[in-house]
């Protein structure tokens, strides 16, 4: 279907109306795509969109080409709307930029440059080098959200991650016996699984996977199953939890060390769990840092933390973390398991602080975002995890 759009020969109003349509199309990549970017596309002559496409999984085509393949009308002398830089390089697909090219595209109106070293800004010079017209469009902003995991994972090869919980007003994520279900209301049990679907992994460690038994799937929304990552150093957990009864069980990844006896570690491989081995730190613990760039190595862009309180600790201890979601739900418990314990922060204007906070109301239960800033650096933190979220927005 054609359809012609009314934007009074506005270019800046034609250029945000048309990638707008892109930045939609993008979106229905979700959960799909990674650790490609969510893309989209959008071919517009006189005013009318004559074919749009988006990046619809990971190794099928881009979304400049399913546009073009979509496209109702010949391609020559038309203008692109695309919500990344058209990459360069041959990799599972052959380069777009080239396509572009043999297509007689006349204009390209661009989201954002691709901060891949192999592409930023190249695929760009080839398409002007070739007398394409190339423009940014004014929704630049929006564009770099979409890849912002894209972006940080290619910029430090480790996956952004949000730490998300729910606690009571007094700082509480369960009894002091463990019971936490539920504290949070079915709405913001419902954002929660939205946060699920948007992140490709999501993480809890021992001893949550053995007291809540979670089946870290999607329930309350419909999507992909993220994967479900449970850290396991001793392989203590029993082969009958949920995680492990998942008809997707190849979605299902234990991290454990050395200490890992070979009989378990034989018995998770021949259901078809995945084993990662990570090295332990000084404590004795597994040692998230290294973990973090085994799991951007395979691929894994983007990344939830749902707990325990150890795990959320460490998290934050180590600047893991990039965002934070909580909901704080109208409980007291006085005594029970708080969501974090002690990150040795020995001054208030040391502690972390969020920048870009919103706040809504879910229920009775007040959900806070922000973005981290850690302000007292490690030192064997990458420069990623102690920059604020404003620097890592200005990349690429």
């Amino acid at each position: 279907m054609i359809r012609k759009y009314d934007v009074d020969n506005n270019k800046e109003i034609a250029d945000s109306k048309f990638m707008q349509i892109a930045i939609d199309l993008a979106r229905k990549g979700q959960g799909k795509v990674s650790p490609n970017p969510m893309v989209g596309a959008v071919i517009v002559k006189n005013n009318e969109v004559i074919g749009q496409g988006y990046h619809h999984a990971f190794g099928e085509d881009h979304a400049e080409i399913d546009a073009i393949k979509n496209a109702k009308q010949d391609v020559r002398g038309t203008t692109m709307y695309v919500t990344l830089e058209p990459c360069c390089f041959y990799g599972k697909t052959p380069p777009c930029a080239n396509r572009l090219i043999e297509e007689q595209i006349k204009r390209v109106v661009i989201g954002t440059v691709d901060p891949d070293p192999r592409v930023n800004q190249k695929g760009i010079q080839i398409l002007k080098s070739h007398g394409i017209e190339v423009d940014f469009s004014p929704l630049e902003s929006e564009c770099q959200a979409l890849i912002e995991a894209y972006t940080h994972h290619r910029k430090y090869g480790i996956p952004f991650t949000t730490l998300k919980f729910a606690q009571t007003l007094d700082g509480q994520i369960a009894t002091s016996e463990g019971h936490s279900q539920w504290i949070s209301s079915p709405s913001a049990r419902k954002l929660a699984h939205q946060l699920r679907k948007e992140n490709d992994a999501v993480m809890v460690g021992t001893g949550t996977a053995a007291q809540d038994n979670p089946q870290l799937n999607l329930r309350f929304v419909t999507g992909e199953n993220p994967k479900r990552i449970v850290l396991d150093a001793d392989l203590r957990l029993p082969l009958d939890l949920h995680i492990f009864q998942a008809s997707d069980i190849e979605k299902t990844i234990i991290v454990t060390t050395a200490r890992a006896p070979q009989k378990k570690l034989e018995q998770l491989q021949q259901i078809g769990v995945q084993v990662i081995q990570t090295q332990l730190n000084q404590t004795g613990q597994i040692d998230l840092l290294q973990l973090w760039y085994q799991l951007g190595a395979v691929g894994i862009t983007s990344l939830l933390v749902e707990g325990g309180s150890a795990l959320i600790t460490s998290t934050l201890k180590y600047q893991l973390a990039n965002r934070l979601v909580v909901a704080v739900a109208p409980l007291i418990l006085g005594k029970g398991i708080p969501a974090i314990g002690d990150l040795n922060i020995p001054k208030i204007d040391l502690a972390i602080k969020l920048d870009n906070l919103t706040h809504q109301i879910l229920e009775n239960d007040v959900i806070i975002q922000g973005d981290l800033i850690y302000l007292s650096p490690i030192k064997h933190a990458p420069s990623c995890i102690v920059a604020n979220s404003k620097g890592q927005k200005d990349i690429g």
